[in-house]
């Protein structure tokens, strides 16, 4: 999607003060209505230069309306937001010289050529012909497109063309990337591939990264930090990990040879060991630490009796998105129907 520049100058080399240097984005009580409904319900924000940042929502939540916010598409009802430096409200144009946006309609004209886009992009963002050429040599081994990008747009695969997307958000060298649900609709090969190239664009160009996603494993996999945005409001926030680990404790599956209850006795006095519950056949061990005690749990009940398997089930981000919103997160769905500007024009008044 093209944000247009009004004033001369690209991402990093236009000029200006930014407020603070440690912080890509900040959002202070941010507010947006729509008429009697309120999307985006006084979100607090700070993430670091460099950092990839994933927000998860269920559809309707204010995830979207936040993003374009964000972007300078939507203006907030109340509160504040800088991006780059620059206040979304009063400096939307410096705002839009320092970020790359890649939303989910991503508008590609099919009888274009990628080269014709790219280079069309960088010529819009002020960049010279010399600088576009170098942009896209950079870009064409950064983003894998190879022969294509002389091909008609029409002609490329899905995949194909959310990585065209992704180059065009590229092209004028922003500070901050925005990826609204980037690998929706894509299939595992082509995801897994996108994962690699978002990690790629964070490590070897340093872009700050706001990835809104409905798949879990990709928060999981790609986010420094996650937020968890539910009924317009912020309701957990922390590395994948710590939010893992806010909602409980690992657990250890033996399946043993006769009665479980005889074991639970060995296991309980262990370190580390929580609470043994025994189901038939079956120990459930809870520990802070699984890995750690999958070992002294096999010994302790290998001297009471065989052991056929063992398990180990950890909290994942679905146990935290159900903890914090009532609801498993149902990848698939249509995105979120926020209301949106009739125009770009409408979005900047």
């Amino acid at each position: 999607m093209m944000l247009l520049q009004t004033e001369t100058g690209t991402g990093r080399e236009a000029a200006g003060v930014i407020a603070d240097s440690s912080q890509a984005i900040r959002a202070e009580r941010l507010v947006r209505r729509f008429g009697g409904v309120t999307a985006v319900d006084g979100v607090d924000l700070q993430i670091r230069r460099g950092e990839i940042y994933g927000f998860l929502g269920p559809n309707g939540a204010g995830k979207s309306t936040t993003v374009r916010v964000l972007c300078t598409l939507l203006s907030p009802t109340a509160g504040r937001a800088v991006v780059a430096g620059y206040d979304v409200a009063d400096e939307p144009e410096k705002v839009r010289l320092r970020i790359g946006v890649a939303l989910q309609e991503a508008a590609l004209d099919p009888k274009q050529t990628g080269i014709e886009l790219l280079r069309l992009q960088g010529r819009l963002y002020g960049l010279s012909r010399t600088a576009v050429g170098r942009r896209l040599a950079d870009l064409g081994q950064l983003i894998d497109i190879g022969d294509a990008l002389a091909r008609p747009i029409g002609t490329y695969s899905g995949g194909m063309k959310r990585r065209l997307d992704l180059a065009a958000a590229l092209v004028h060298n922003p500070e901050v990337l925005f990826l609204d649900e980037p690998t929706t609709g894509l299939d595992p090969v082509s995801r897994a591939r996108m994962w690699d190239e978002v990690r790629r664009l964070n490590r070897e160009l340093n872009v700050s990264i706001f990835l809104t996603t409905q798949y879990l494993e990709e928060a999981d996999e790609l986010a420094d930090r996650v937020g968890i945005i539910h009924d317009g409001r912020l309701v957990a926030e922390g590395t994948p990990d710590e939010l893992k680990r806010s909602v409980g404790n690992d657990v250890i599956v033996a399946h043993v040879d006769g009665d479980a209850e005889a074991s639970r006795k060995a296991v309980e006095p262990l370190a580390g060991v929580r609470s043994v519950e025994a189901r038939g056949q079956e120990l459930f061990v809870t520990a802070t630490d699984g890995a750690a005690m999958i070992g002294p749990v096999a010994v302790a009940l290998g001297s009471v009796a065989p052991v056929h398997h063992l398990t180990l089930r950890t909290p994942t981000l679905d146990d935290v998105f159900l903890e914090v919103t009532g609801n498993h997160i149902q990848p698939g769905e249509p995105a979120e129907s926020d209301p949106k500007p009739r125009d770009l024009a409408e979005a900047r008044s």
